[in-house]
């Protein structure tokens, strides 16, 4: 008798549905709480008094910077308690998961809404820079934007 693989890709059909399940899991319990630390203190107040004031400036200028120094006790805060930040991690990129870069690039994208002449190309380009990330790493993230139809 020959084998049939029926019964064999079936099982293993399934055995990646629930692994992508819990992904999609994961995924969903991130899109509630993403950025919920800025709802409380002592993130709340900079972002109250300096989220106008970045709104007017370009990402990654010297002017965005100076202010984001500004917003230190607020921004410090945040990235010690959101995994999708490169600065949560001693080793900033090098310490995240498939699931942090993917909610990282979604942040970045609609952080990139918020200002006319930004861009998602423009963002990654800017933190390949700041966190140095690897070429391979920025044509994945590129790939993304591109697939998600951003670019």
């Amino acid at each position: 008798m020959s084998y049939d693989s029926t019964d064999d890709t079936i099982k293993h059909i399934q055995n990646v549905r629930e692994k992508l399940l819990l992904v999609i899991q994961e995924f969903s319990d991130r899109a509630i709480q993403h950025d919920k630390s800025k709802l409380r203190s002592p993130e709340k107040e900079v972002y109250d008094k300096y989220t106008p004031i970045l709104k007017t400036l370009e990402y990654g200028s010297q002017a965005y910077k100076d202010t984001l120094k500004k917003m230190e006790v607020g921004v410090q805060h945040h990235w010690q308690n959101n995994r999708h930040h490169p600065e949560y991690f001693p080793n900033q990129i090098d310490g995240m998961n498939l699931i942090d870069l993917l909610e990282m690039i979604c942040d970045w994208k609609a952080a990139g809404e918020r200002h006319p002449k930004d861009s998602i190309r423009k963002s990654i380009d800017l933190n390949v820079e700041r966190f140095h990330i690897s070429e391979q790493l920025k044509q994945i993230l590129l790939n993304t934007a591109e697939y998600m139809g951003w670019i």
